[in-house]
């Protein structure tokens, strides 16, 4: 039975990624760099600092990954602050709040840094629903690698197979794949060109997966 929830934050909890896409775009202008949009999708789900290893590698860079990852952090701080168009997911917190009320134990396992983590987590009053927090930038392994959600379950205190992964991304779904947990692909209208076939189910709307609904999708 389910009983602990998994979130990926990016194209699932919010829309951060007009403001990730413009971030990493006045970054790219700042290297002078050119990203193709092939290129710039395959990213999607990885942290910061694995993204920016592979373009200091395949653009043959002089500066330091760490470089690139400052200067976008410090364009994406300044997006954050002044963009007023940043959003949740239409039906993610009614879900978020619908599993809280009904005791599941909620995480977040994302790609993004801490800091803008708890932005996101501050802005909209988030922390009052879930348990705890993991950020791929501060583990060894970045998804796809399974090790964010291997421990992210493992913090909830459930079996693997108590406990669910939602994911819009390419990377983050053979990550819970990889990791042995149920996943639900959700189809972000902001995650493009994205790859749902190791997802256990596809969603498109958060009511389809309202906690009324839970013995039809989620006994295991």
């Amino acid at each position: 039975m389910l009983k602990a929830v998994l979130f990926d934050m990016d194209g699932v909890i919010v829309d951060t990624e007009p403001l990730h896409h413009k971030a990493y775009h006045q970054m790219f202008n700042d290297v002078n760099i050119n990203v193709s949009d092939n290129l710039y999708e395959s990213f999607t789900g990885q942290s910061t600092i694995n993204i920016c290893k592979r373009l200091v590698e395949q653009f043959s860079l002089e500066d330091k990954p760490e470089q690139l990852v400052s200067l976008k952090r410090k364009h994406f701080k300044y997006l954050f602050e002044n963009d007023s168009s940043l959003t949740l997911i239409d039906g993610v917190l009614e879900r978020i709040k619908d599993y809280h009320e009904n005791g599941l134990s909620l995480v977040v396992a994302s790609s993004a840094s801490m800091p803008n983590i708890n932005r996101i987590f501050d802005r909209f009053e988030l922390n009052q629903y879930f348990i705890g927090k993991f950020s791929g930038a501060d583990l060894k392994q970045s998804k796809p690698h399974p090790e964010i959600f291997l421990k992210a379950a493992e913090f909830t205190g459930f079996e693997k197979s108590e406990c669910m992964v939602i994911e819009d991304s390419t990377n983050g779904i053979q990550a819970a794949h990889a990791a042995g947990i149920f996943c639900v692909g959700f189809k972000s209208p902001h995650s493009v060109n994205q790859d749902y076939s190791k997802a256990d189910i596809v969603i498109s709307n958060f009511k389809e997966i309202a906690y009324s609904k839970n013995e039809i999708f989620f006994r295991m």
